[in-house]
C-alpha cells in the first residue's frame, strides 16, 4: 500500500465516524418533544470536527486531541475554508463539552436541529475537497 493509499485509508476512518455521528444526530431528531437535543448537538458537532479533521490528515498536518472547532479551524488550509462563524464554531464547541453533563440547561428543539443544519453544510463543503477514495465505503 503506497503512503498516499495509507493516508487516504485514514481520511475514510475519520469520514465514516463523521456520517455515524451526523446519522444519529438526524435520527434522533425524528423523535420530536421526546428527542434528547443535547445528543442530538453533540453528534453534530462531533461530525463537523470529524470531518474538519478528516482534511487535516488529507493535507498531513498535525492536530492536539481537542474538540474546539476554533482551534481546529486555525489549522486548515486557507482554501479549504469552511462557513461556520467564531460565533457558530463557539457554540458548537459548547455542545461536545460542556452540554454533555449535569449543569447545563435544556437545548430547545430548534437549536438542536439548526446544528444537524450546520453540520450537513460543513460536511457538504468538506466533502468538496475530499478525493472520491476516501468518501467511499469500505468493507472488511
Amino acid at each position: 500500500m503506497s503512503d498516499r493509499d495509507k493516508v487516504l485509508a485514514v481520511v475514510n476512518e475519520w469520514v465514516v465516524k463523521a456520517e455515524n455521528d451526523l446519522l444519529n444526530a438526524s435520527h434522533t431528531l425524528k423523535m420530536g418533544a421526546r428527542c434528547p437535543t443535547d445528543t442530538v448537538c453533540f453528534h453534530a458537532q462531533q461530525c463537523i470536527e470529524k470531518y474538519m479533521k478528516a482534511l487535516l490528515v488529507l493535507e498531513n498536518v498535525d492536530f492536539p486531541k481537542t474538540h474546539d472547532l476554533e482551534e481546529i479551524t486555525a489549522l486548515l488550509p486557507a482554501r479549504m475554508h469552511l462557513s461556520l462563524s467564531s460565533e457558530e464554531q463557539g457554540k458548537l464547541t459548547e455542545y461536545a463539552t460542556g452540554a454533555r453533563y449535569p449543569g447545563w440547561g435544556p437545548i430547545p428543539l430548534a437549536e438542536a436541529r439548526r446544528a444537524v443544519t450546520l453540520a450537513r453544510r460543513v460536511r457538504k463543503e468538506a466533502r468538496r475537497f475530499l478525493p472520491k477514495g476516501a468518501l467511499q465505503r469500505r468493507t472488511p
